[in-house]
């Protein structure tokens, strides 16, 4: 018995040295380049993924979209690619980074954050344009900037941003603190948001409507793992989630 002991214990810690070993071989982990305003969805979405695919680790990167377009054909490495344009998803097609055709998932409009009980009275677009006033927008090549600058020349509507930032959570993010008045960002931010700042809808922003595509990355890591959190987002499950904060469906 004496001599039983050690050996029941040496193959018990055997046996779990393997277990580990196999745990670890299964851990995978998918890398998700994301648009900025898909924060809050994509976030709730990745945890549900992980939760439906035993091991595996869903890993965001939330930015512009075009700063990931260039990230991407300089070779960074990742799994899916989500934009919130058709303009930069095309600049990653032509850039040769995408496996397959994107699929349009989500659509999404411009709404006005402003500070809670909007306190300087924004009623429109319009307000934007007048003296006294600390507005900010995205920059011209983020597709909310581009978003903007479309609805400015439909409306007639000339804006004179004090800063022009790099993705739709730095104009939030501005608007929340104070130091922006209001801030043109898409109804989705403002609805996540809406602890924090009030939501201005205006008429002008369904003249510039984004579409939201969704792609494999060529060479992904994880490529099966890709085409299922892909076809995630897609499904039923995705469209829910998406539809929670304002996303109106492609």
């Amino acid at each position: 018995m004496r001599r039983l002991v050690p050996a029941l214990l040496a193959l018990a810690l055997a046996a779990t040295a393997c277990g580990s070993g196999e745990t670890a071989a299964e851990a995978k982990t998918l890398t998700v380049f994301a648009a900025a305003s898909l924060t809050e969805s994509f976030g709730t979405l990745g945890k549900r993924f992980e939760a439906q695919n035993s091991g595996v680790t869903v890993k965001f990167s939330f930015e512009g979209s075009s700063a990931l377009v260039q990230k991407l054909t300089q070779g960074a490495k990742a799994d899916v690619f989500a934009s919130a344009d058709q303009a930069n998803m095309d600049k990653a097609a032509k850039g040769e980074v995408l496996d397959g055709q994107p699929s349009v998932f989500a659509t999404n409009r411009l709404a006005i954050a402003v500070g809670k009980g909007n306190p300087k009275g924004i009623k429109g677009l319009a307000d934007l344009a007048k003296d006294g006033l600390t507005v900010v927008v995205c920059a011209p090549q983020v597709p909310c900037g581009s978003a903007a600058k479309k609805v400015q020349q439909s409306s007639g509507v000339t804006l004179e941003p004090d800063s022009e930032e790099q993705d739709v959570k730095s104009v939030l993010a501005k608007v929340q603190s104070g130091d922006a008045d209001a801030g043109l960002v898409y109804v989705t931010d403002a609805t996540s948001a809406a602890a924090k700042v009030d939501k201005v809808d205006f008429p002008e922003a369904a003249g510039a409507i984004n579409n939201y595509p969704i792609a494999v990355v060529k060479d992904a890591p994880q490529a099966q793992l890709a085409r299922l959190f892909r076809d995630f987002v897609l499904g039923e499950e995705g469209k829910k989630e998406l539809a929670k904060v304002g996303f109106g469906a492609p």
